[in-house]
């Protein structure tokens, strides 16, 4: 059974200031999503759901899932805040998602095989989707095995300021053993560091792995969303600014023995658009690849 690739695109209407403005950076115009899907089709996955918000569904379907319907089946589901457990209500004064697992957890009703989950506008590289899709799809059938793409923080860095990103520890096996949020962490002096609770830089190696939420799931992983969640809310349900974050569930599930996520290494170099200064180094870098090859232009 081929796995699925399920985007979570909900909060991509108010980033990108409504998709008519959906940033094409390519050399013809392309997406960074639209190189996701080209890498995910050539990697062996089956089906494409995307996570949106109802109010955009019109323009979504009009401007993205043509341009891939007719390459590989398309699902859309739907993010909505009011779209909690039996028994929550929504805090009138909240307009903040859920976050990603919430988001994930939309998913439950279309996805019924292994499945891998990514940020729609994440560049992730086709090795990633690669040793992604070569893992995801010898787990038919299973549960409890999980896996999440771990990318050197050295390759995932922004020349035009700090970043955040979930550094991962592992046991001797190559399995997670849990994903530290640091929040700021930059290139100083030539090496990598991240601002600690005492505010002092730390120095880590340019190797270590770093979580780009690039995920790896089989179906079973619904089931423990959705009764981490009704905890979750338990805690948080008039905390307007809690989100339900994907790393939140997965430490737990780690630390409780419930499960096993290996952490599959990619040489891919990950990037993005964090500020308004990374267009232009985002475009060249597309525009390299185009030139040696790796991608098609036009891309489809």
């Amino acid at each position: 059974m081929k796995p699925t690739l399920f985007v979570l695109a909900a909060g991509m209407g108010s980033r990108y200031g409504g998709l008519k403005q959906l940033d094409g950076i390519g050399p013809r115009g392309e997406t960074i999503m639209d190189y996701s899907i080209y890498d995910a089709v050539n990697a062996g996955f089956g089906k494409l759901v995307f996570v949106i918000r109802k109010t955009f569904e019109k323009d979504f379907r009009e401007k993205i899932v043509s341009k891939y319907e007719k390459k590989i089946p398309v699902e859309l589901v739907f993010q909505e805040l009011d779209n909690l457990p039996e028994g929550f209500a929504l805090n009138p004064d909240r307009v903040k998602p859920w976050g990603t697992n919430h988001a994930v957890l939309m998913g439950k009703d279309v996805i019924k095989e292994p499945f891998a989950v990514i940020n729609a506008d994440d560049f992730y590289g086709r090795e990633s989707f690669k040793v992604l899709g070569d893992y995801l799809s010898k787990l038919s059938g299973s549960r409890n095995l999980y896996c999440m793409v771990g990318y050197h923080v050295g390759n995932t860095l922004s020349e035009s300021g700090t970043v955040a990103r979930g550094v991962c520890e592992t046991d001797r096996n190559g399995n997670l053993t849990g994903v530290v949020e640091r929040t700021q962490v930059m290139r100083i002096d030539g090496f990598v560091k991240y601002k600690d609770e005492n505010d002092n830089w730390v120095a880590i190696l340019d190797n270590t792995p770093v979580s780009m939420n690039m995920w790896g799931f089989t179906p079973d992983y619904f089931a423990y969303s959705e009764e981490f969640f009704i905890d979750f809310l338990k805690s948080n349900a008039d905390n307007i600014k809690a989100e339900f974050f994907i790393p939140l569930l997965v430490n737990h599930l780690v630390e409780s023995g419930k499960v096993k996520v290996a952490l599959l290494d990619t040489p891919s170099n990950w990037f993005g658009v964090t500020y308004a200064e990374d267009r232009s180094g985002v475009v060249e870098k597309l525009q390299r690849l185009v030139d040696e090859g790796v991608y098609p232009s036009p891309l489809w």
